[in-house]
């Protein structure tokens, strides 16, 4: 069975240089993780005709508000059908207008500070996303904070920056809770409206640059939490009778 899975990766605002290499790093990946990968900077392919396709949606370093209004209420659908969801790096700066997508990612970025190489630590060692990390990574990338605590709609913390490790100088204007999250996960997506079929999610703040999407350790993580998130068994990736999914076609 091979699932299928909708990269998203439009901007406006500031855009990432690592877009293309992002793609095609997740498209040569692929089919070790059994995933068909399409990409699009389309907004028009979120409409319910679409998005009934994909077992699971990416926002790539995707930044601001990038889906109209008919496009934010389709999502809203396939999060309600059992859509999954997994959010890199910028996708925490994308659509502030949509709650649907601010609980689906967890938290809101608010500011990081100048690009170094920091230490982030895991804190759950199960998490497929975080099996195969060192318990102290060293990683050049920006540790992004938060506008709010992921813990707060359920997420549950595996990735977290030792804030020890590197220079912030500030100001930080929210709370993003203690330790510092940098990725997460939450078994039942916060965007999915009361009676809806519910999907999981995956964030992660790391994917800064060009050069980490060559980086073997940090595809593990993003590719960790990929196949994570396939397995809600809400889609046709491991439910034949579920509303949404590719079902191997």
């Amino acid at each position: 069975m091979v699932a299928r899975i909708l990269l998203y990766s439009a901007t406006k605002g500031f855009r990432h240089d690592s877009i293309p290499a992002s793609i095609e790093a997740l498209k040569k990946k692929g089919p070790s993780i059994n995933v068909d990968f399409d990409a699009t900077e389309d907004e028009t392919w979120f409409r319910d005709d679409t998005l009934t396709k994909y077992d699971a949606v990416i926002f790539l370093n995707s930044c601001g508000d990038v889906l109209d209004d008919e496009g934010i209420a389709a999502f809203q659908r396939y999060l309600d059908n059992g859509g999954n969801f997994i959010g890199i790096h910028c996708a925490a700066a994308t659509c502030e207008n949509a709650p649907c997508v601010g609980k689906s990612l967890g938290a809101y970025f608010d500011y990081h500070p100048p690009l170094q190489e920091s230490i982030v630590e895991v804190i759950d060692k199960s998490h497929p996303s975080t099996a195969a990390l060192p318990d102290k990574w060293r990683v050049l990338d920006e540790m992004y904070n938060f506008k709010s605590d992921p813990r707060t709609v359920g997420a549950k913390v595996i990735l977290t920056a030792d804030e020890n490790s590197y220079e912030d100088p500030g100001p930080r204007n929210f709370d993003h809770g203690s330790p510092h999250p940098i990725a997460w996960y939450q078994e039942r997506g916060a965007g999915v409206q009361p009676g809806g079929t519910t999907g999981r999610t995956f964030f992660t703040g790391l994917g800064h640059s060009i050069e980490i999407w060559s980086d073997e350790t940090f595809l593990s993580h993003v590719l960790g939490g990929i196949t994570w998130t396939l397995e809600s068994g809400t889609t046709k990736f491991l439910n034949s009778s579920a509303k949404i999914g590719n079902g191997g076609n």
